[in-house]
């Protein structure tokens, strides 16, 4: 590159080394210009121009790319000079690309994948991955670490549903101990009221509380709070009704635990003459149906799709196949204006026969969002033609009943309907227990009771509010993490403790959880 100054100095000359091209031409001005302005002038000028050469072959190299100017110049040379732009947008538009490509691709069987982040950047480093290896890698990875995770969420839940099924070593210990106490011991078979109480199983004066069970440590809480919590505890009468095999320890357990001034009447339901096969069609249902008992006590993991569910869903599928829904026990509620329970506590309800807590009108959707929808099969065409789907469901664990009005309905026969045509067909209207087949017969006779008075969902919310719990008149710990149990929640667990009497011989010797 030359440069070539006239002889007045008016004008420079700048061209090629080999003289034939002249790159650039300057008139100087005549007048007011120093020598030492147009000395740095072309100082600056000889800088610069090598660079515009060198920029020029850039441009036509990379026009083949289609690339602007000053977009790959930005690219070539550095911070933000001559119109450099910030390229991430590209680079992750291109990414995703190479992402759209591989997420319909086949994942090879033998393809070998990392254990971590880190080992995955360490093999790109060593093997040179191109782009599309290692977003198929990355997909691969990602497939794998979700699957093992919904498995694992899978066991935990599986083995919830086992804890929540299955007696504690505790309860079972304290149940044998009670029996065994029942056969030595004459005071822990003692009439249950004494003969001079007897009268007062069926005043209408008292308040009669129904409580049907098995487990003779829940029992003895659900009376202990109630008596302690009662403004007049020596008007209030327990009938406590449990199975043949635990008859035994819970008539021990009262005998021997007085809950002075109340009244307790323990009763098992074999010693109920009325509670035979052909009065009650639920006891030859679930002795008959062997795929019934194969349903609730099988394998619940058999048959279920855990690639197509999620865990919510297994959840809700697990709660339906416990064994406590075909507990006579549990449908035992719905015999409750028989002879040899009657006349207990009736209660003017307005005109209805059942007063209970509304669960579709509350914020979580576990405990207190639920409308038919939860629980029918509407697909059913006997569900679909008879049923609202979007009609509010109640609570059926804590109930008043107006025992009265009850006799003037046919609600047990309805119940008695329901449960066959779901046994016509297959379980497949409904799913879970005694609930379903309670919404239906009940239609038309529920009074909506506040729900601060019985407060749900203690076994399924580890965000109960704990002041809710301290106002309500009755706490529920429906679900699954009972408070006897480990799982259970252990803020919550207090509100049951304190109930629980640990400086009892039984108790404390059989190491019940406290």
């Amino acid at each position: 590159m030359q440069l070539h100054f006239s002889p007045s100095m008016r004008s420079i000359t700048i061209s090629s080394s080999n003289g034939f091209v002249d790159l650039m031409k300057i008139k100087v001005a005549a007048r007011h210009i120093s020598y030492r302005t147009l000395f740095h002038t072309i100082l600056i000028l000889a800088f610069l121009l090598p660079f515009v050469f060198i920029l020029t072959a850039v441009v036509t190299l990379e026009g083949v790319n289609k690339c602007s100017s000053f977009d790959c110049l930005g690219r070539r040379f550095g911070p933000r000079i001559l119109g450099r732009v910030d390229h991430s947008g590209r680079l992750v538009r291109d990414f995703q690309k190479i992402l759209n490509e591989v997420k319909s691709a086949d994942i090879p069987d033998n393809l070998k994948l990392p254990d971590s982040f880190d080992q995955l950047v360490l093999e790109i480093q060593n093997n040179q991955y191109d782009a599309r290896t290692f977003a198929l890698k990355l997909r691969a990875m990602m497939e794998k670490f979700e699957r093992e995770i919904k498995e694992s969420k899978f066991a935990e839940l599986m083995n919830k549903h086992f804890a929540a099924s299955s007696v504690p070593k505790g309860i079972h210990c304290l149940s044998l101990r009670l029996t065994d106490e029942y056969s030595s011991n004459a005071h822990a078979r003692k009439q249950l009221p004494s003969p001079e109480l007897l009268p007062l199983l069926t005043d209408n004066s008292y308040h009669h509380f129904v409580l049907s069970t098995d487990n003779i440590l829940a029992a003895s809480v659900v009376v202990a709070s109630t008596v302690q919590s009662s403004l007049r505890p020596e008007k209030v009468v327990f009938h406590v009704i449990t199975d043949k095999k635990t008859y035994a320890g819970m008539h021990s357990w009262f005998a021997l635990n007085s809950v002075s001034p109340a009244i307790v009447e323990v009763k098992g339901i074999h010693q109920f003459d009325w509670l035979t096969r052909e009065n009650v069609p639920v006891l030859e249902a679930l002795e008959s149906h062997s795929s019934i008992r194969n349903y609730y006590h099988g394998n619940h993991i058999a048959g279920a799709n855990l690639s197509s569910t999620t865990p919510r869903t297994f959840a809700s599928k697990l709660q339906a196949r416990s064994p406590k829904y075909i507990s006579l026990l549990n449908h035992l509620r719905i015999y409750l204006p028989e002879r040899d329970l009657s006349p207990l506590w009736e209660i003017d309800l307005g005109g209805k026969v059942n007063g209970a807590v509304e669960t579709c009108k509350g914020e979580d959707n576990w405990v207190m969002s639920k409308r038919f929808k939860n629980y029918f099969n509407f697909s059913h065409p006997l569900i679909a033609e008879n049923l609202d789907p979007e009609e509010c469901a109640w609570a059926y664990g804590m109930n008043i009943f107006d025992l009265r009005a009850w006799r003037q309905t046919g609600i047990r026969e309805a119940y008695h309907a329901w449960l066959k045509e779901n046994l016509k067909s297959n379980l497949t209207m409904w799913k879970l227990g005694t609930l379903p087949p309670a919404l239906i017969a009940f239609r038309g006779h529920v009074h909506p009771i506040d729900p601060s008075w019985h407060l749900l969902g203690l076994g399924y919310q580890i965000k109960t509010d704990i002041e809710n719990v301290k106002k309500a008149a009755v706490i529920h710990y429906n679900g699954q993490l009972k408070p006897w149990l480990h799982i259970g929640f252990e803020h919550l667990r207090p509100f049951w403790t304190k109930y629980v009497n640990y400086s009892n011989d039984f108790i404390r010797n059989c190491h019940i959880l406290e």
